[in-house]
This record gives C-alpha cells, structure tokens and sequence, in this order.
C-alpha cells in the first residue's frame, strides 16, 4: 500500500472556498489502476493560514505514479491555477510505502 499526501497552506478566510472547491471537482479517480481511497484534511490553524492535507490510498506507488502520467490526472489538475490566491505557496507532496497494515 501506497499513501499519496499534498499539504496546503490556505490563507486565512478562504478555508470554506477551498473546501468547495474539493467538493464539487471532479477528481477523475474512479477506475483508475491501483486507487483506493481519498480524503480531504483539515488541520491546525496558524497565525496566516490554516493546514490542510489530501491523503489518497494506492495499492502501490507505481499504481500512484502511473496515475500522474495519465490523462486522468491532467483532467483532475487542469484547472487547479484558477484558486492561487487562497494558497500559501505550492503544495508539498509526500509519499509513503505502507510498512505495517492492520487492515490486512
């Protein structure tokens, strides 16, 4: 198991912008080789932002990066400069191969 998370620094007052804009997208995951969930974090609040993090589930991280190179994703980040302002810089990207899994 492969689990994708990209951390968001959204500034302040535009936490409920941000979060519309993950409901209603289309994230063009379903059928994709390898996808196994997703989910949209919110986390603390800081002085000029507020930390948020999606976390998405692959049953490998080659699964992952075949998702990256295909029109799928393209399709799921095509309009993801259209909210620049809410960001505080870029997102960070970490990745992590599943050592222990008590699901399995």
């Amino acid at each position: 198991m492969y689990i994708a998370m990209n951390r968001f620094r959204i500034a302040k007052g535009s936490e409920a912008d941000f979060e519309q804009v993950w409901r209603e997208r289309d994230t063009y995951l379903d059928g994709v080789p390898g996808y196994r969930e997703f989910q949209l974090l919110r986390g603390p609040e800081r002085d000029d932002h507020v930390l948020y993090a999606t976390h998405t589930v692959w049953d490998s991280e080659d699964a992952f990066l075949a998702w990256t190179k295909s029109e799928a994703f393209r399709a799921a980040h095509r309009n993801a400069g259209d909210n620049r302002a809410m960001y505080l810089g870029h997102p960070e990207l970490e990745g992590f191969t599943a050592i222990l899994d008590s699901t399995s």
